[in-house]
This record gives C-alpha cells, structure tokens and sequence, in this order.
C-alpha cells in the first residue's frame, strides 16, 4: 500500500476533510458490526440517553455522560484496531499477542466500569427518589 504526502501547504481541503469523516464514520461502522461488545455498549448508551432526557439530567450530568459514553466507545475502538493489527501481524496463536489482547481489553473493562460508576452516582439518587 503506497502512502500519499500529507498535505504540507497548510490549506485546508474540504473534499480530504470529507472523505476522512467517511473513513471514520466506516470505521465505526465496522466495529459496531464486528464486535459484539461495542453493541452492547451502544445499546447502554442508548438507555442511557433514554434514562437522562426521562430523569431531566442537568447539562453538568450530560457532560459526564457523554465523555464516559465517548470514552468507553473510543475504548472499544482501539481495542478492536489492536486486535485487527494483532490478527493481521501474527495469524498465528502467539503468547505476546494474547497479552497484547488482554492488556487492552482490560483498558476497555477500566473505561466502562468507570462508566458504570458514573451512571450509578448520577442516576441511583434519581430512581431512589421515586420509592
């Protein structure tokens, strides 16, 4: 795969500007498809969404809502790209690369529960108050 310059001019071109949007926009496409971890978490993101907007949360809980939700989804992403690149290296079973896999994994497991935790302490106090 032959590389193209990157654009030295400094001017900024709208049509390479729209086609990195594509590739991106794909990208995450493909990983939502592919892996049934990011479904999962697209579709807590999605209650999330639901439970925020039937809660009334505040822009400061939005705020927070959005980067764990960010976080986790970027997370997720790199995950699957170290996988891919991993896969696309080495076919083969290599101990290093399981560990490559698991250290990531487990990045995406520390951004999700501290997701989790985020969720918890704005919307527990919310449904608490409806009993």
């Amino acid at each position: 795969m032959e590389m193209k310059p990157k654009n030295t001019s400094g001017r900024i071109s709208v049509r390479r500007l729209i086609k990195s949007f594509g590739y991106a926009v794909n990208g995450l496409r493909q990983v939502i498809r592919q892996e049934q971890n990011a479904r999962v978490h697209l579709l807590v993101a999605l209650c999330t969404v639901v439970a925020g907007c039937c809660f009334r949360i505040s822009a400061t809980e939005w705020m927070a809502i959005v980067l764990a939700t960010g976080g986790v989804m970027a997370a997720e992403a790199f995950n699957t790209s170290i996988e891919a690149l991993s896969d696309t290296v080495l076919p083969e079973y290599s101990e290093n690369i399981k560990q490559v896999k698991d250290f990531a994994a487990g990045a995406v497991l520390i951004v999700a529960l501290a997701a989790a935790v985020v969720g918890l302490i704005i919307f527990l106090p919310k449904i608490i108050a409806l009993f």
